[in-house]
């Protein structure tokens, strides 16, 4: 039985601290100057609870208030007010971040929730979304017109992290990474200038911004490509766990055999207490086409499920199809490994962590203990030339992702499930590294990443290029005030 190194972390803050005067003060200056567009809320408000409330419990902070900006002038306003008392502060978007204090704080919240136009212009087969969205809103809105976005595969997050972090989606195979469409950013800079930002106008910031988070100023909208968008065929199957053989040859083969473009596909190791005593497996399926081609899923289908959803549907519909809300209002950590291949011995050791953590942290409170393994071709970053966005930092060669998701319900646990987390990620990455992968400098993906990952193993040779960019665009450091992938 391994057992556990406690790795320290942020933790939520469990009982409201009294406002910070110099906080309280530089709420107080924000309410005078900006318009009537934005407002500013107080503990106690439905607005100020739903600004600080994050889709994880332990990503929440008691802040001192909140500002709803309705413009990016005031959230310039808002920027230079905060830069010039030093106070802390934090941006959220969809808040769907599980690392404590990288939307929360305890200064001044920014929430981005007036930030919610979706603009398809079809002369351009463009479309810009406002930061304040989930990806539930963005689809919505394309429906009508038939047209989609690489986006987000779960339909509750928020836009803005996955935008500006990289972006993986149902359509990478076919159109890369989210920032690899992107053509265009409206962004507030840390000196309370509204900037557009494209690669003809600015190409060093419009490289470090995507990727580089909240480094270089507050992004308020996004210009990306639009693609025709018809029916897809997939959705979820949930197979027990007495089926882990059949369930791996299926994946091996996958990997190895399939390279159409259109099909997508997640297999998740998965202990869910609500569901059953043991892991089971839950496979996600998508193919961008009413029907999928013979073959492709086939193995998977004939394996005898506990809950099958699958059909011909909407884009908008197989989103929606995920079980996105089981863990609300519940603590959550995510972490990440990346490989380049997933091997049977791989496998094998996913599945043992799923079953060896979900009896270890039983009695922490342990509600849900998953392994997300995702699969694109390794062609996926080719869609972007090199060089062209702060993540990832290298196209070389193809990653797999691997997200590690922990869920329970006490406070007490917080370091006990973290540690976990890091533990079982190093071990699957010794595993693959065993096998003979070379991942020593594989990059991770920061919106998987646990808090303490240094930066380094996110942006890699990305670094100098953003910190020049940073030193340019922020010299004062202003959002050094707020959390983050901190450069």
């Amino acid at each position: 039985m391994r057992g556990l190194i406690v790795f320290s972390l942020f933790t939520v803050l469990a009982i409201a601290k009294p406002a910070n005067a110099s906080a309280t003060n530089a709420c107080n200056m924000i309410a005078n100057a900006v318009s009537s567009a934005s407002d500013v809320y107080w503990p106690g408000s439905i607005q100020y609870t739903n600004d600080v409330s994050h889709w994880a419990n332990s990503s929440s902070a008691v802040s001192t208030c909140s500002v709803e900006p309705g413009t990016a002038e005031d959230i310039g306003v808002t920027l230079q007010i905060l830069g010039s008392t030093n106070t802390s502060f934090a941006v959220k978007g969809g808040g769907h971040t599980t690392n404590a204090g990288f939307s929360s704080t305890a200064g001044v919240q920014i929430a981005m929730s007036r930030f919610s136009d979706v603009v398809y212009d079809g002369a351009t087969q463009t479309v810009s979304y406002g930061m304040g969205l989930t990806w539930n809103d963005v689809y919505s809105a394309l429906e009508p017109y038939s047209v989609n976005v690489v986006g987000g595969r779960v339909s509750d997050v928020g836009v803005a992290g996955v935008s500006l972090g990289g972006g993986y989606s149902w359509l990478t195979n076919q159109y890369g990474l989210v920032v690899d469409n992107i053509v265009g950013f409206e962004i507030v800079l840390p000196n309370g200038q509204v900037t557009n930002v494209t690669e003809a106008n600015d190409p060093d910031l419009f490289f470090s911004v995507k990727g580089g988070y909240n480094n270089f100023g507050i992004v308020t909208q996004v210009t990306t490509r639009a693609y025709p968008q018809g029916q897809v065929w997939g959705g979820i199957v949930v197979i027990g766990g007495d089926q882990w053989d059949t369930i791996n040859a299926a994946t091996t083969k996958f990997q190895a055999e399939v390279t159409d473009p259109k099909a997508a596909l997640q297999v998740i190791p998965a202990y869910d207490a609500a569901l059953s005593e043991t892991p089971v497996a839950f496979v996600l399926m998508f193919y961008d086409g009413p029907s999928t081609p013979a073959g492709i899923f086939d193995d998977y289908l004939a394996i005898p499920a506990l809950n099958t959803d699958l059909s011909t549907r909407s884009f908008l519909s197989l989103v929606q199809s995920s079980p996105t809300h089981s863990t609300n209002s519940t603590r959550v950590v995510f972490n990440t490994a990346s490989v380049t291949t997933i091997t049977t011995g791989l496998l094998d050791a996913i599945v043992n962590e799923t079953q060896f953590w979900s009896q270890e942290l039983s009695n922490q409170s342990a509600t849900f203990i998953s392994y997300v393994i995702e699969f694109y071709l390794p062609s996926l970053y080719q869609h972007a030339a090199a060089n062209t966005s702060a993540y990832p930092p290298t196209r070389a060669q193809g990653l797999l992702l691997l997200e590690l998701y922990y869920a329970w319900d006490l406070p007490g646990a917080d370091a006990i499930m973290q540690a976990a987390t890091v533990q079982s990620a190093a071990h699957l990455k010794a595993v693959a590294t065993s096998e003979g992968q070379d991942i020593s400098d594989a990059p991770l993906y920061g919106n998987y990443a646990i808090a303490g990952t240094p930066v380094e193993q996110i942006f890699g040779d990305s670094l100098p290029r953003m910190r020049a960019t940073k030193e340019r665009v922020d010299p004062q450091n202003i959002m050094g005030l707020t959390g983050g992938w901190k450069i």
